[in-house]
């Protein structure tokens, strides 16, 4: 038990009120079944080797005009030249409508904003699958919801493939050899390790996703072979899992060619110049995905352009993308929504249910200019308590006081109990879609198992009870219960707790007003903190909040073999609600460290399946009796994308393995000529030289 916390815990022992009868409490439960919901997709199951491979191919192919504008101009080499040795094919078996045809443009709405380029220094590009369009990682696993679970593997795509050493410490990666940047710089192992030393190492430098030297494990290495090979060596014998973590968006590097020189351990910036060296108004970035930003209109809209040097092809050796432009309207999220489905966008990843209706119904008619397909529940909200008393954050004596309450089982007892996540569900859509959500895996987790799932039924009498034990008891008859008086620093003053959420999404506006309510109900004063953007982000990163309610953005508690070391706080860095404090050290409880220990048992047990079932079993029942974070709801959310479209594949989630921008695959999607559109801003143009102002070359 950590000091700070001993004077508040002692006050809440004797204000324990002996007289509560433990019939007061309705004992917990397991979880009610979700209801049915017809409108699931399922996808087709391949293998690995049934999507891609690499190879060379006889003959490679690109867009006539390309060929005639820049080709035949000597402005590019021939693309056999600007290809890899052997680039990566996509197999025609698993395109679900074939190799596809050049032209047409992609059409996205998103509700963020560019903070600029320096993706792997903590810059966000706006979101809505900009990033995943630009950017390639190391390995990739958005497509995995394709996958046979016998066959579950990360897929090759920078790193093309990878052996274990004997005693599986070792893990050497090929890269992709011959690959270049979108302005012709080769792609090397020099790119790979300055994003490593240099910035997941740094601790100066917080990259967009918050990958942190924990992700990969503790006490985990890196090295360049050569150009074309990197080694792993980490402390545990195979860890697989961490090679999930090397996909979007932990392990993406960056140009190093433009970043390396505005680095502060290689120039004069400092840490806040070398972030925001490249701002959005710098056209032309360099990157490694199949398109390149070419335009950016402030509060209006971002160009990308077709990537000349991107080193996919199909079985035909068509040079990939077949889009040959893709625009992001800066508008709101809910708009996204509204124009996928009047057909003014082309995608949206339908994902507020208060919409679900409404989108289901236009769908279906004939004129409708999107089709829209339900995947599983892979979106769950928690309100997660900030657990850690030691200092994080710098808490005052308020939160500080909050914080060690968080710490109390008793306390989050009381919490989970108020929660009535029936009417939480049906607040946001009526029908099948929300199901109860305890904490947790998720119901369509292939580990979850109801049995070992602890629910804490609706009870406001239960909450009530735990709280009068704890002392927390209305003593000024305002309606809301006070701090015993003994409390150092806040002894007899209201309980007060800000919860921290998103004001840009409805659902988590819609959730926070609902969980407010029926806190308040409980005699609880709730006070909202509602940020968007980068303030939202900074504030969670700093631990600045005593609880956050949030959609769950990592894959851990759906797929778990992916963001591993997140399930627990494994390192100081690893969790987002419990890290270490001010002295480096972390205050973890009881069943915390039970958590780590399962946690980093599943991670060394990649060899033995059963094995991991079992530990998650175990997992789950830690996690959800001891309420580490109060489950709200869960539903599936759909895919929605233009009819005129190819190459969707069936079931593609909206978030699984990782967001439906990237599991879609979206450079194999093509629009077949007869139905193609004028919607080009950019025709027959390609990007220019990086920062180059005033659009793309001709």
């Amino acid at each position: 038990m950590s000091r700070r916390l001993q004077p508040l815990a002692a006050v809440l022992m004797l204000s324990t009120f002996s007289g509560v009868a433990r019939a007061d409490i309705v004992p917990p439960t397991v979880p009610p079944d979700p209801p049915k919901f017809s409108a699931q997709s399922t996808p087709n199951f391949v293998t690995v080797d049934d999507i891609l491979t690499f190879e060379a191919l006889p003959a490679y192919h690109e867009p006539e005009w390309l060929t005639k504008n820049f080709v035949s101009t000597g402005k590019l080499p021939p693309v056999k030249d600007r290809l890899p040795k052997e680039p990566l094919v996509y197999k025609k078996a698993n395109m679900v409508d074939g190799i596809g045809v050049y032209g047409d443009v992609l059409r996205h709405v998103i509700g963020g904003r560019p903070e600029g380029w320096n993706y792997q220094a903590g810059q966000a590009q706006g979101w809505g699958g900009i990033d995943i369009g630009m950017f390639e990682c190391l390995t990739r696993t958005g497509p995995l919801f394709q996958l046979k679970p016998e066959a579950l593997e990360p897929l090759p795509n920078l790193a093309r493939d990878w052996t274990w050493s004997e005693d599986g410490h070792r893990l050497t990666m090929r890269l992709i050899e011959g690959a270049k940047w979108s302005d012709g710089v080769p792609f090397s192992s020099d790119d790979v390790m300055f994003y490593w030393n240099d910035n997941v190492l740094d601790p100066n430098v917080t990259p967009t996703n918050g990958a942190s030297p924990e992700t990969f494990g503790v006490g985990t290495t890196l090295k360049a072979i050569d150009d074309n090979t990197i080694e792993w060596t980490f402390r545990d014998a195979f860890p697989k899992s961490f090679i999930y973590a090397m996909a979007y968006g932990t392990f993406c590097p960056g140009p190093a060619h433009l970043l390396k020189p505005q680095h502060p351990k290689y120039s004069k910036n400092t840490y806040d110049q070398y972030r925001n060296a490249f701002p959005p108004e710098f056209m032309n970035w360099p990157v490694m995905g199949a398109w390149v930003p070419v335009e950016y209109r402030p509060d209006d809209i971002i160009v990308l352009r077709r990537n000349p040097y991107y080193w996919k092809v199909d079985e035909a050796g068509n040079q990939l993308p077949y889009l040959d432009e893709v625009q992001y309207k800066l508008s709101t999220w809910a708009n996204r929504d509204m124009m996928a489905a009047a057909g003014t966008g082309d995608y949206t990843n339908l994902e507020q249910p208060e919409g679900y209706v409404e989108a289901l119904k236009r769908s279906a008619e004939p004129d409708a200019p999107a089709r829209l397909a339900f995947g599983p529940r892979t979106i769950a909200y928690t309100l997660y308590p900030n657990l850690s008393a030691n200092g994080w954050g710098e808490p005052d004596v308020r939160a500080q006081a909050v914080r060690e309450l968080n710490r109390n089982i008793d306390f989050r007892k009381a919490i989970t109990y108020v929660i009535d996540r029936k009417s939480l569900g049906e607040s946001l859509a009526k029908g099948p879609f929300t199901a109860i959500y305890p904490g947790g895996l998720y119901k369509d987790s292939p580990y979850y198992d109801k049995a070992s799932t602890v629910y804490y039924p609706f009870s406001p009498e239960s909450s009530s009870a735990l709280l009068a034990k704890l002392g927390l008891v209305d003593t000024d008859g305002d309606g809301f219960v006070n701090f015993p008086k003994e409390t150092p620093g806040v002894g007899g003053q209201n309980l007060k707790i800000i919860i921290t959420g998103d004001s840009q999404i409805v659902t988590d506006t819609d959730l926070m007003q609902g969980v407010i309510a029926q806190l308040q109900k409980a005699g609880i004063e709730a006070i909202p903190n509602s940020l968007q953007g980068a303030t939202l982000t900074s504030t969670e990163q700093a631990g600045k909040f005593d609880w956050m309610l949030m959609r769950n953005v990592g894959s851990e508690l759906l797929t778990v073999v992916q963001n591993t070391a997140s399930l627990a706080p494994t390192g100081p860095r690893t969790s987002l609600f419990h890290r270490a404090g001010t002295d480096g050290s972390l205050d973890l409880l009881p069943y915390e460290e039970k958590m780590v220990d399962i946690v980093n048992a599943f991670i060394l047990s990649s060899k033995d399946p059963a094995k991991r079932v079992e530990l998650m079993k175990d997992y789950q029942k830690l996690y959800t009796e001891n309420v580490n974070g109060v489950g709200l709801t869960e539903y599936a959310a759909a895919l929605v994308i233009g009819k005129r479209f190819a190459n969707v594949p069936p079931g593609t989630p909206n978030f699984m393995y990782n967001w439906g921008e990237d599991s879609v695959m979206r450079e194999r999607l093509y629009v077949p000529k007869d139905k193609q559109k004028d919607y080009e801003l950019h025709p027959a143009s390609l990007p220019g030289k990086p920062g180059m102002s005033g659009g793309p070359v001709q």
